[in-house]
């Protein structure tokens, strides 16, 4: 059975909380938020504001990705990923 839109920016918003909260995170991950992403980038009813939302939180995990040191990368996007969080809590309310 797959995953409902709102299943998925679940599970988005949980990773991004553990980046927060514990200030590191593996490349398993940052490849999880990627294809979470790309998931919830083909709701074709989501508005303009959430895709840019999403388009910043896949170049995040692609850059995470590809560091050569991803707990610093977390690190330096801390405000950013308090405010993904919050607004994932905003726009996951309107899906489905």
């Amino acid at each position: 059975m797959p995953l409902s839109t709102r299943d998925q920016a679940s599970i988005l918003k949980d990773i991004l909380t553990n980046h927060l909260d514990d200030c590191c995170g593996s490349v398993a991950e940052c490849e999880q938020v990627e294809r979470l992403v790309k998931s919830l980038m083909v709701n074709t009813g989501m508005n303009k504001n959430v895709k840019g939302i999403l388009q910043e939180i896949y170049e995040y995990s692609q850059h995470g990705a590809q560091s050569a040191n991803l707990d610093a990368h977390i690190e330096s996007h801390q405000s950013q990923l308090n405010n993904w969080v919050n607004d994932i809590d905003q726009f996951s309310a309107e899906l489905d």
